[in-house]
C-alpha cells in the first residue's frame, strides 16, 4: 500500500534489450493462464493469491499448491531493508525477477504507482522480470490522482502490454479517506474502460463489497488479513473475485521469527 519509489534509480536502454528476450509466445501463454484463473469463479471460491516477498517464500506458497502468486511492494521492501514506498525501482524489479525464477506458477508484481516510468518502459521492465501481471496504484504521495488522467495512463500501459500483462488497477479512495463507494465505482469504471483486467478497491469495508460487485464490470480484488475474519470464502460470497494480503503474510512470518528468536534467548 505504497506510493512512488525512486524513479531516478531506474535502468535505461538495457531494459529494452532484456525485455526483448522474453516477449514471446511463452509470455503471452503464461499471462493468459493467469487471466483464466480469474474467470468463472464460484462465489465462495475466489482466487487466493499469497504474497511472496522473496524466492524462499515464493517456493513455500507454490509447494502449498497455490496456482499463482502476487508480490506485495511493502513486503518486498521490508525484505530488502526499505520502508514501504522507498524501494528503488531497480531493486524492486530485481526482487521480482528472483521470485519469478524460483517458481513455475505465474507471478503478478506490485510496482506501486509505476516509479515514474513511461508505460512502454514499465511494461518492458515487468516482462523482463518475468511478471505476468502488475498492480498499479491511483495515488502518489498520499494523494489521489486525477482519475481520467490515470485512466489514460493505464490505457497506454494496456496498449504497450498487449495481452502479455494482467493489469490490476488499484483504487485508493478508501485508503485515502474517501469512503463513498460510488467514488470507487466511478474510478473503477474508468479503469476498466481503459483496459484494466481487474480493479482493487483496497481497504473497502466488507459491508460495501456487494455494492461494489454490482457496480463494477470485471473482476474485483479484495484485501484480506491473514487468519482474520472475514475469511477468503466469505469475501468471495460478498463479491471478491480474488484475494490478496498486502504485506500481511510477510509481517506474520516476521512476528513468528521474532517469537522464535525470543525463545532462543530464554
Amino acid at each position: 500500500m505504497s506510493t512512488a519509489g525512486d524513479a531516478g534509480s531506474v535502468g535505461g536502454a538495457d531494459s529494452v534489450d532484456r525485455a526483448g528476450s522474453v516477449r514471446d509466445a511463452g509470455c503471452a501463454d503464461k499471462a493468459e493462464r493467469f487471466r483464466a484463473l480469474h474467470r468463472h469463479r464460484a462465489p465462495d471460491d475466489p482466487l487466493v493469491l499469497p504474497g511472496p516477498w522473496d524466492a524462499a517464500s515464493a517456493r513455500v506458497f507454490e509447494e502449498a499448491g497455490f496456482p499463482a502468486l502476487a508480490t506485495p511492494s511493502a513486503g518486498v521492501a521490508a525484505s530488502l531493508g526499505y520502508e514501504d514506498g522507498h524501494t528503488p525501482a531497480d531493486e524492486m524489479f530485481a526482487a521480482v525477477a528472483r521470485i519469478t525464477r524460483a517458481v513455475r506458477v505465474p507471478v503478478s508484481a506490485d510496482v506501486e504507482d509505476g516509479y515514474g516510468l513511461a508505460p512502454k518502459e514499465l511494461v518492458e521492465r515487468l516482462l523482463a522480470a518475468g511478471a505476468v501481471g502488475c498492480n498499479l496504484e491511483d495515488s502518489a504521495g498520499g494523494v489521489l490522482k486525477d482519475p481520467r488522467e490515470h485512466a489514460e495512463w493505464l490505457a497506454e500501459v494496456r496498449s504497450a502490454a498487449g495481452g502479455e500483462l494482467f493489469v490490476n488497477a488499484r483504487v485508493d479512495t478508501f485508503l485515502r479517506g474517501v469512503c463513498d463507494p460510488e467514488r470507487a465505482i466511478e474510478r473503477a469504471a474508468l479503469y476498466v474502460a481503459a483496459g484494466a483486467d481487474c480493479v482493487y478497491p483496497i481497504l473497502a469495508p466488507p459491508e460495501v463489497l456487494p455494492l461494489l460487485r454490482a457496480g463494477i464490470s470485471g473482476p474485483v480484488n479484495v484485501f484480506a488479513r491473514p487468519g482474520q475474519d472475514p475469511s477468503p470464502a466469505r469475501l468471495g460470497e460478498l463479491g471478491a473475485t480474488r484475494i490478496t494480503f498486502g504485506p500481511g503474510l510477510q509481517r506474520h512470518a516476521t512476528e513468528a521469527l521474532r517469537e522464535t528468536a525470543a525463545r532462543l534467548r530464554s
